[in-house]
C-alpha cells in the first residue's frame, strides 16, 4: 500500500466514523432523546476517557512494572532514542523499560505524564542493536503522528453507543411492551449495539492503518530500515509464540496491546507464517519464511479484530519501501 493510498484510507475511515456517527446521533435526537439526555451522557463519557487517558500512563507503569531509565543505566539505548528523536523532529521522550518477559516496545502518555517511550527487558535481550533501533523508530512514529491522542479520540466514538446500548437495554428490561416507547426503546438499544460493532470494526482498522505509517516512519529515519524493523518484527513474533507455550501468564499482558509495536494475543495466528523456527535462526531467514506464505480467508477475516496488521502483509509492506 503506497504513501497516497494510506492517507486516503485514513481519511476515508475517519470520514466514516464520523459520518455514521453524526446519522445515528441524529436520528436519536429526532426520535427518542431530548437534548439535555444525550448531552449528559455524551459529556460523561467523553469526561470518562479523558480521565483515562490523562492516567493511563501510570496504570501502565504499575501494570507492566515499567520505570525510566537513566543515560548512566542504558547509555546505547538513549543515545538511539535521542539521535532519531532528532531526526523525527521531537522532543525527545523518557526512556522507559518495563521489566515483563514479552519482547515488544510501546509509546505512551499524557500531557499530564509527559511522552514515553517504553521497551521491554525482554526485547533487549531477543533483538539486535539494530533492530531494536528499528523498533524504536517505529515507536517515535506513533509520537509524531499523535497517534495516541488519535487512537483515544477516535475510540470514544463505539463507547459512547455502547453505553447507550446499555443505557437503553436496562431500561427496556424495566418497561412493559406495552407501555408507550417501550419498543422503541429496544429497537434503540440493539440499534446502538449494531453502531458500536461497526465503529469498532472501523477504529481497528484505523488503528492498523497507523502501524503502517509508524512502520514507514521507523524505515526513513532508520538506516536500512525496512529490513532491520521486518527482522526484528518477525523474531518478536517468533518468540512471544514460543514463549506463550512456555509461560501462561504472557497473556496477562495484552490489557494495552493496542500501544505495542506486536499484539501478542495474535502471536499464535503470526507465527503460523513462520516454520517450525529454530531458536538461533537468523531474522532475515524468519522474514524470508514469513514473506513465503499465503494469506488465507481465515487470515483476512481474524485481522478484522485486529488492532495490529497481519504480520505477512505487514513484512511485504516494508520490503516494498526503499
Amino acid at each position: 500500500m503506497g504513501l497516497w493510498q494510506l492517507r486516503m484510507s485514513v481519511a476515508g475511515t475517519l470520514a466514516i466514523i464520523f459520518g455514521l456517527s453524526t446519522l445515528f446521533f441524529a436520528t436519536l435526537l429526532f426520535l427518542v432523546f431530548s437534548t439535555v439526555d444525550l448531552v449528559i451522557l455524551g459529556v460523561f463519557v467523553v469526561g470518562f476517557n479523558i480521565l483515562q487517558w490523562l492516567i493511563a500512563p501510570y496504570l501502565i507503569d504499575a501494570m507492566y512494572r515499567v520505570h525510566e531509565v537513566s543515560k548512566s543505566d542504558k547509555p546505547k539505548l538513549h543515545e538511539i532514542v535521542e539521535r532519531l528523536s532528532q531526526k523525527s523532529g521531537l522532543k525527545k521522550p523518557r526512556v522507559m523499560v518495563a521489566d515483563i518477559p514479552v519482547p515488544n516496545a510501546f509509546a505512551y502518555g499524557s500531557p499530564v505524564a509527559g511522552t514515553r517511550v517504553a521497551v521491554t527487558s525482554e526485547l533487549l535481550n531477543t533483538l539486535d542493536e539494530e533492530e531494536v533501533e528499528a523498533v524504536i523508530g517505529h515507536e517515535l512514529g506513533h509520537v509524531k503522528h499523535h497517534d495516541v491522542q488519535v487512537m483515544m479520540f477516535v475510540s470514544i466514538l463505539p463507547a459512547i453507543f455502547y453505553y447507550i446500548y446499555i443505557s437503553m437495554f436496562y431500561s427496556s428490561m424495566y418497561r412493559s411492551r406495552d407501555e408507550r416507547g417501550g419498543g422503541g426503546t429496544t429497537a434503540i438499544a440493539f440499534g446502538s449495539l449494531l453502531m458500536y460493532f461497526v465503529l469498532t470494526i472501523f477504529t481497528l482498522y484505523l488503528s492498523r492503518l497507523r502501524e503502517y505509517f509508524a512502520d514507514r516512519h521507523s524505515a526513513s529515519i532508520a538506516e536500512d530500515g525496512p529490513r532491520k524493523l521486518s527482522e526484528g518484527l518477525a523474531k518478536i513474533v517468533n518468540y512471544t509464540h514460543r514463549m506463550k507455550h512456555a509461560r501462561r501468564d504472557t497473556g496477562s499482558y495484552s490489557s494495552f496491546k493496542a500501544l505495542f509495536i506486536s499484539d501478542p494475543d495474535r502471536a499464535e495466528a503470526d507465527s503460523a507464517a513462520i516454520s517450525q523456527a529454530i531458536s538461533n535462526r537468523s531474522g532475515q531467514r524468519l522474514v524470508e519464511e514469513v514473506l513465503r506464505k499465503q494469506i488465507t480467508t481465515a487470515d483476512r477475516l481474524a485481522e478484522l479484530f485486529s488492532t495490529h496488521p497481519n504480520i505477512v502483509k505487514r513484512l511485504r509492506a516494508l520490503k516494498q519501501l526503499p
